[in-house]
C-alpha cells in the first residue's frame, strides 16, 4: 500500500499492508531486518490504522531498540565468518584472503564491501554445496539445483521439484548452524512438512540439531546487522 512515517524520537518508518484475510489490524517488527510492518483488514480506513500505530509507538521503539546495532562492512569493522570475528583490512593482491582473525581484502576501500560479500558467497556456495551433497547422499536422495539469496523471512527452503536455497548469510554463522540448516532443507526432499516423520529425518542426519536450532532462533537477526552498502 506504501510506507509512512510515525512522529518522535527517533521516527519509526511504517510499511503499509492490506490484507484480506486479516481480521483485525496488527503491527509486526521483524525478527531479520526490523522492518515495521502496519497490516490492515479489508475496510479499515488508513486514518485508523495509522491512530493504532501511533498508540503503539512506545512499544515499536522499544522493540526497535533492542535490536543489535547496524555494521557497515568496510576497512577497520569487525565480521563473523564461521562465527569467528574477522578484522577487515587493506590487503594486497587480487584475492581475499583469511588469517589469523583477519580478512585481508585488496582493492580501493570503496571497493571493499563488494568485493569481500562476492567472497563470502562464494565460500557459502562451497560449504553449503558439500554440506547438501553429504545429507541427500545420506538420506539417498538428489536435489536438483542449489541457488543463494539475501532472504530475509527464512534461512533456506526445498521446493516441491527439489530445488535447494539458502542464505549466503549463513557463511557468518557458527559451522554447526550451517550445517544443521542444510540438515533441515535436505529432510524436505523426503518430508515436505515438519511433522515428527521430517524432525526424525533431522535428528539422523545431524544428530543434536536442538542447539545450532536454538542458536538460530536466539541469534539469527544479528547476521543481518551486517550491511554491505556499495
Amino acid at each position: 500500500m506504501g510506507h509512512h512515517v510515525l512522529p518522535g524520537n527517533p521516527p519509526v518508518a511504517l510499511i503499509l499492508r492490506r490484507s484480506a484475510r486479516a481480521r483485525r489490524i496488527s503491527l509486526r517488527v521483524s525478527g531479520i531486518d526490523g522492518r515495521v510492518t502496519l497490516t490492515l483488514p479489508r475496510g479499515v480506513a488508513e486514518r485508523q490504522a495509522l491512530q493504532f500505530a501511533e498508540e503503539k509507538a512506545d512499544w515499536l521503539r522499544k522493540q526497535l531498540s533492542q535490536r543489535p546495532d547496524e555494521v557497515l562492512v568496510g576497512l577497520g569493522a569487525e565480521l563473523p565468518v564461521g562465527g569467528h570475528p574477522m578484522r577487515i583490512v587493506s590487503g594486497s593482491g587480487r584475492a581475499v584472503r583469511a588469517e589469523e582473525g583477519t580478512l585481508h581484502v585488496p582493492g580501493t576501500p570503496e571497493a571493499v564491501p563488494a568485493r569481500l560479500r562476492a567472497w563470502l558467497k562464494a565460500r557459502a556456495r562451497d560449504r553449503l554445496a558439500e554440506a547438501s551433497d553429504r545429507y541427500a547422499d545420506a538420506l539417498g536422495r538428489r536435489y536438483t539445483r542449489l541457488t543463494l539469496r539475501d532472504t530475509r523471512s527464512r534461512w533456506g527452503s526445498c521446493s516441491h521439484n527439489g530445488g535447494l536455497m539458502y542464505s549466503w548469510r549463513l557463511i557468518l554463522a557458527p559451522d554447526d548452524v550451517l550445517d544443521y540448516v542444510a540438515a533441515h532443507e535436505v529432510a524436505h526432499l523426503a518430508e515436505m512438512n515438519h511433522s515428527r516423520a521430517f524432525w526424525d529425518i533431522v535428528d539422523r542426519l545431524k544428530p543434536g540439531y536442538d542447539g545450532p536450532r536454538r542458536w538460530l532462533r536466539d541469534n539469527g537477526s544479528s547476521l543481518h546487522r551486517y550491511r554491505f552498502d556499495d
